[in-house]
């Protein structure tokens, strides 16, 4: 799926890997490396050295998965769809799901 077809804020889910089956909101997508950061999905442990700010210890975050192993969410039909592109009367462009035909 290309980068354009999914963006901040979309709801996805895990197609492939560890959280297969899971669904969340997208938090950051990364164009230049093809991956998006999808919120509560793929938890890393990540060691952190004190600072003046905070302390130290171990953390938990989001890591990042391929782009290629979520699919997007439509709101009407609750399954992972395909995009397609569609202008309207006015010239916006916007996103429509393959299946039922609703705007994303």
């Amino acid at each position: 799926m290309s980068l354009s077809k999914m963006r901040k804020g979309d709801m996805v889910k895990v197609l492939a890997g560890k959280d297969k089956g899971k669904t969340g909101k997208i938090i950051t997508v990364i164009p230049e490396k093809d991956r998006i950061v999808i919120e509560k999905v793929n938890i890393i442990k990540k060691h952190k050295r004190p600072d003046q700010k905070s302390k130290g210890g171990i953390v938990e975050k989001e890591g990042s998965i391929h782009i290629s192993n979520a699919g997007l969410l439509c709101n009407k039909c609750n399954t992972t769809v395909r995009i397609q592109s569609k202008r309207l009367k006015d010239g916006k462009k916007v996103r429509i799901c393959s299946k039922c035909k609703e705007v994303i």
